[in-house]
């Protein structure tokens, strides 16, 4: 007989441990929601070295933070059917800077009808570049081929480079050479999106429902005890 007490004393504690944690999990995600809504955007410019590594997956608390770098390109390629942030569908220009002598990335000049317009970049041609960092895209636009990216993805030129390839591609704001800065329109594309999903009070009630569980389950077997005295009484 105590070893059954005990038995459901386990499990009754056991369900109401798993609950009180999920409502405590719950309310974490409400508390990283709010606190997402509220990020301001970062001020400091970094370098790419204090953000990314070539050849690394690039850490998701670096997209959209600025950073300033200097390099020449040594490809460039047509990312053809893209969205800017006002819905324009276009094709874009998008080259492969060398940072080093060892790494490169993906950067997105501009639009690809703009590439002749500034004619003063070479390959031997440094470049000070003042972009911001995004993801890597993994929805492909078209097939890639020669000169034209499916996506903008460092992963599906691998092949073109003995380079090692840093994650996702950075937006160009601006660039700059030795005779000054180099003029023509900039892509604008729409913020990445926090990872919290879901709504502040859509989280509260899961937190107020798996805690509402846990009372239960402890009430549950003093319920049980009290019905069965109040039937022997009958």
């Amino acid at each position: 007989m105590k070893f059954k007490l005990f038995g459901q004393t386990l499990v009754v504690l056991t369900l109401a441990a798993i609950f009180g944690f999920l409502g405590l999990w719950q309310l974490d995600a409400a508390n990283n929601l709010q606190a997402a809504k509220k990020i301001a955007p970062d001020p400091i410019v970094y370098q790419l070295s204090d953000l990314a590594s070539p050849a690394t997956a690039l850490d998701s608390r670096s997209v959209g933070k600025k950073v300033s770098l200097r390099g020449n390109y040594i490809m460039t390629f047509r990312a053809p059917n893209q969205i800017d942030q006002q819905g324009l569908v276009s094709d874009w220009e998008v080259g492969l800077m060398q940072v080093d002598q060892s790494s490169a990335i993906l950067v997105l000049r501009g639009y690809w009808k703009d590439r002749l317009t500034e004619p003063r970049v070479a390959i031997s041609t440094s470049v000070d570049l003042q972009a911001v960092v995004q993801p890597r895209q993994f929805e492909d636009r078209v097939r890639n081929s020669s000169g034209v990216i499916s996506r903008l993805d460092s992963s599906v030129i691998v092949a073109l480079t003995d380079l090692d390839l840093y994650d996702g591609f950075l937006l160009v704001t601006s660039e700059k050479v030795s005779d000054g800065v180099i003029n023509r329109d900039r892509i604008t594309l729409a913020e990445v999106k926090s990872k919290a999903t879901g709504y502040y009070w859509q989280h509260i009630s899961y937190v107020i429902i798996w805690w509402l569980m846990a009372v239960i389950v402890i009430y549950l077997p003093f319920y049980r005890r009290r019905q069965e005295r109040d039937t022997l009484r009958l």
